[in-house]
């Protein structure tokens, strides 16, 4: 939990029966005497913001700034993007795990990849419901709850032929699972490629390079932790980067700061890895 001056930021433990759809919610409030600014890390996961009181804001890379309505979805997240917390806000944020978007709402990405509004995905209005329901909740841990309850109805099963990607990714096996799924399964890569894509909204090399970059970032928190300065060689051999451009270069991909920004600023990234 992250508490300062009224500023209260937590992650919210999800129930065992929905730890397959949920990796964990988020909810943050701004109730100090100024505008608060963080920076939301890629997670590689679909989110949903349910915002109160006075109306949050995100920063796209391209600088455009979206104003947060009611509700609003995003992902799945591939680069940091900066948010705003005005003073009387509050944000609750679900964060979808693996295949779980798309059973909600039978695709893994949203059109055209930008903010969106949920209930343009299905044929009612149920999200700006469930935000009407929620503001009139008292605890977060309510509205958690609530949230969990509300969703439960519109999941639908995981499909059979996710289950060895699945199975895979579960393993934190270091290998490619395009290659090794297909040989298990008696079936070509490139079936296997589309499914990874159809279900996750990303594919297999995406989220290596995603993997790579989680490690490097993780090494250099120990460093800092630790009050020494980062031994840069050794984190580029240890997360596998050909040469310390490539290293460089995919911070400025995810994050769009170089490593040693990055170790400087790494307190205003606000972490959402997926669990």
């Amino acid at each position: 939990m992250e508490k300062m001056d009224d500023y209260t930021s937590f992650r919210i433990t999800v129930p065992e029966a929905f730890q397959e759809v949920f990796s964990h919610l988020y909810f943050a409030a701004n109730h100090t005497k100024q505008v608060i600014s963080k920076t939301l890390y890629p997670s590689y996961q679909t989110i949903m913001i349910f915002n109160f009181g006075a109306k949050a804001s995100l920063v796209s890379r391209q600088g455009a700034t979206i104003e947060m309505d009611k509700c609003l979805l995003l992902g799945p997240i591939k680069q940091a993007f900066d948010y705003t917390l005005p003073v009387g806000s509050e944000i609750l944020v679900a964060n979808f795990k693996d295949d779980a978007f798309y059973r909600f709402f039978g695709s893994a990405a949203l059109p055209g990849n930008i903010p969106f509004d949920p209930d343009g995905l299905l044929d009612e209005n149920c999200f700006t419901s469930l935000w009407h329901e929620l503001q009139e909740i008292g605890t977060v841990a309510e509205k958690a709850d609530y949230v969990f309850r509300f969703c439960q109805p519109y999941l639908k099963d995981r499909s059979s032929t996710f289950e060895p990607i699945a199975h895979f990714r579960e393993q934190d096996n270091a290998q490619s699972p395009i290659k090794v799924i297909a040989e298990e399964s008696s079936r070509t890569q490139r079936s296997i490629q589309l499914n990874h894509k159809k279900y996750l909204g990303y594919s297999a090399k995406e989220i290596s390079r995603y993997h790579r970059f989680l490690k490097a970032t993780g090494l250099i928190r120990d460093w800092a932790s630790e009050g020494t300065k980062p031994d840069w060689h050794d984190i580029i051999s240890q997360c596998g980067y050909y040469d310390q451009s490539q290293f460089i270069h995919d911070f400025k991909h995810f994050i769009n700061l170089s490593p040693n920004q990055y170790l400087r600023f790494q307190q205003d990234i606000c972490f959402a890895e997926p669990g």
